[in-house]
Parts: structure tokens; sequence; C-alpha cells
């Protein structure tokens, strides 16, 4: 008899179930998934708990609103804009963002993302790159039917966490080099071969200071670390070091042809190649964009015989600062120019141009130079409204780099040895 009671209940509630709205806990919170595009980060998807398992195909992009507020304390007036951002896809998943196949306790959000898109930006530049608060707000517009009867209330502004995807393939860590702190992130490839070459690449200068994840997120150089450029090298060390505030702090002046990050950068470099024992001190490359193309020729200038191969990008020594003497110098070590013509912030005949001619008269110079005429998306996803593709400002053709659409680079890079 008791049994029978038992079951009887158990039927009453589950009944009463179908017919209840189940309201979400205030606990509830969001993860953000933030990649990094040719632009600079971009939260792309946000990952939802709702707190109860709903079914697959339960929601849809108009199930939540996303509302986000970007605020930089480095200004007087912290927040920089808010708005809502648009949902282009949604569906239910498990706590890693993964697809459920049939009941998930989580909903995923992905968001409409664009170069000129901004609020889906966490990062913002003021003289430097920073990381920045970004507060976001999910609210439920429309009940989701689970088989227990519909979940409704969904507000949920509590972050859990962060994923910056293609950063977390790297360790950051710190150290004192010639008497200056610096930080630094690095990557490990997973490979049991005996000696592998090493990637030494130079931010640009909006990317110094102590935070070495900025460096890797800004300007994408995550990417060095993607299957497709490790493939050149039968897998590649990368070592991204920072500048406390940019490589062109000279010793005397502001871009005086001189950084008084010099010895540092050496040391930082040397304890790392010592520290990794399976490093081929043959294959050491350095490279580096604007602060970091700058401050890669002047590297190689001070250390002829230590790189294997350099790779300055839209450079920023200028011409004028370099003897006759330092061009025979810089012209032992094998070098690849890239830059664009339209370069509007450090232009190319003042920098690039006439340092690579000079150099690459030097008899048996090996110097080459990847002039483009512009930079332009050339993933096909972003065009402008007569269907052109767009068009990224002139100074930035590390993106070629990092996309690897520098014909004939890393094919060239990966074969010199010192």
């Amino acid at each position: 008899m008791l049994q029978k009671t038992i079951i009887l209940c158990s039927m009453i509630i589950m009944t009463i179930g179908f017919s209840l709205s189940v309201s979400a806990k205030d606990s509830n919170g969001y993860y953000t998934i933030t990649e990094i595009q040719d632009w600079g980060p971009a939260i792309t998807k946000i990952i939802v708990e709702v707190g109860k398992p709903i079914p697959t195909g339960a929601i849809d992009q108009d199930t939540f609103s996303v509302h986000v507020t970007r605020s930089d304390d480095r200004v007087e007036e912290s927040i920089l804009e808010e708005g809502y951002r648009q949902v282009t896809n949604a569906y239910v998943a498990d706590k890693q963002g993964n697809p459920a196949k049939k009941m998930g306790k989580y909903a995923v959000l992905e968001l409409e993302i664009g170069p000129d898109k901004t609020l889906g930006a966490p990062m913002h530049y003021v003289n430097s790159n920073n990381w920045i608060d970004v507060e976001y707000v999910i609210t439920q517009e429309k009940s989701i039917e689970a088989p227990y009867g519909e979940v409704n209330g969904l507000t949920i502004t509590s972050l859990k966490g962060d994923i910056k995807q293609g950063v977390e393939k790297f360790t950051t860590d710190r150290g004192t080099y010639a008497g200056i702190d610096m930080s630094y992130a690095s990557y490990t490839p997973e490979t049991k071969s005996k000696e592998k070459p090493l990637i030494v690449w130079l931010h640009g200068g909006g990317e110094g200071g102590t935070d070495a994840t900025i460096p890797l997120g800004a300007n994408k150089a995550i990417n060095l670390a993607s299957e497709s450029i490790q493939d050149y090298f039968d897998r590649a060390y990368v070592l991204v070091p920072q500048a406390p505030t940019k490589w062109m702090d000279g010793v005397t002046a502001d871009s005086d042809g001189t950084s008084k990050y010099t010895e540092s950068l050496m040391e930082l470099i040397e304890a790392f190649v010592q520290d990794h024992k399976d490093i081929d001190p043959e294959r050491i490359y350095i490279g580096g964009a604007s602060n970091g193309g700058y401050m890669t020729l002047v590297m190689t200038r001070e250390y002829p015989d230590y790189f294997a191969a350099a790779v300055p990008v839209c450079e920023g020594l200028n011409d004028s600062l370099l003897s006759d003497q330092d061009i025979l110098t810089l012209a032992k070590t094998p070098t690849w120019f890239v830059t664009a013509e339209n370069d509007p912030t450090l232009d190319p005949a003042l920098h690039t141009l006439p340092t690579y001619e000079r150099m690459a008269s030097v008899d048996e110079a090996n110097v080459h130079l990847t002039l483009f005429d512009n930079v332009v998306d050339q993933s096909g996803l972003y065009t402008n409204e007569d269907n052109t593709p767009y068009e990224y400002a002139g100074h930035w053709s590390w993106i070629y780099v990092f996309n690897d659409q520098v014909l004939g680079l890393f094919e060239w890079l990966a074969e010199q040895e010192a």
C-alpha cells in the first residue's frame, strides 16, 4: 500500500510540473569566448548557464538579448560605449560550448563581429592596447519549452570566466634581464624531435607593458603557433617578449636608432635558449611589426652572427639613421621585409624601401621584399558597401604575415641556418 501511494504522489507531482513555469536561479552566470581576429580580439560567443536541462532545438537567435557595456578606467569618461549585440545563432550545449545531443544545461549565443563592430572588442587602445571591462546582461525574451515545463525569467549578469582561444596555447612569465623587468609569452611545440627552431616575435608600439597576453591578442601573433605555420618548421618554439614601454625607446631619444632594451632582450633570448636544450642554436629567427620591426633591425645590427634570419614588417627604423657600415652589418643576416605602399604611419619611402635597396646592393646579400599596395581582407567575410574587400589601415601589413599570405616567406624562413 505504501509503494502505491508513493507512485501516485510522484505522478501527481510530474503532472503539475508540466503546467508550472520554472524560473532561473540568481546564481546563474555566463562565460565569454574571445577569438583573435585580423583586427584584434573579439568576443564571438557567450555560454549561458540556463540552470535546468533543456532540449536541443528549444532556443533560437531570438530567445535571448545580449547587452554589453565597455569601460576603460584609463580614460576620464570610463564608459566607452554600450548597446545590444546581434545574436547570429543559438544552440543548446554542454559547459564547454559543444552542441548537446539531446539535452543540455547551457546555451551558446554566437554574436556578430566585424572590423568595424567595436561592441565586440574586449581590448581598447589609449596610447597602448589593454584588456578592458566588458559587462554583459543576457536577458531571456522568449519562453523555453522543456519536458518538465517552461523555463522563464532568465536575466544573467555574472561573468564566470573568459576563454581566450589560441592565447591559452602560450605560457606567460617574467624575469629580470640586464637589470630590467620584462614579461614574455612562449609556446612549446608538442613534438619529440631532438632540435627545434625558435621564432622570436617582437610586438608593435601599442603592446608594451606587463601583461604578455596583450602582444598575443592585439595583432594575432598567436598564429605563429597555428598548425599551418608550424608545419613549415616541423614544429618550432615561439618566444614573444614584451617591452615595458616600447622597443623604440632609444638610449638618447625616442626612435634614435637604438633601444634601451637591446641588452635585456638579448639576455632574455639567451636565457630562454639555455632553458630549452632542444632549441637548435643555428635556427633562431627574429621578426616583428612596426616598433618590433624597428627592434628586429636593431638586434640584427647589434648581433649579426646570432640570428639565422629576420623578418621586419612595416619597420620603423628610419633609413637616415643607418650608416653604410650598419648596412653591411645588417646584410650579414638573411632578411625579408614586408610592408604596404600606402602605410601612413611609417612611410616605406623613409624606412623599408631605402634600407632594402641598400642591403640588396651588398654582394651575396640574402635580402627580399614583399610590397603590398594596401591591406585588404582576404577571407571574403568582410566587404565594403560596394562588395569590394574591406580595407584595413595601410600600416597593418602584419595581417598578411600572420595569415601566411606572404608568398614564399615561411618556406624561405624555415630553410635559413646561421
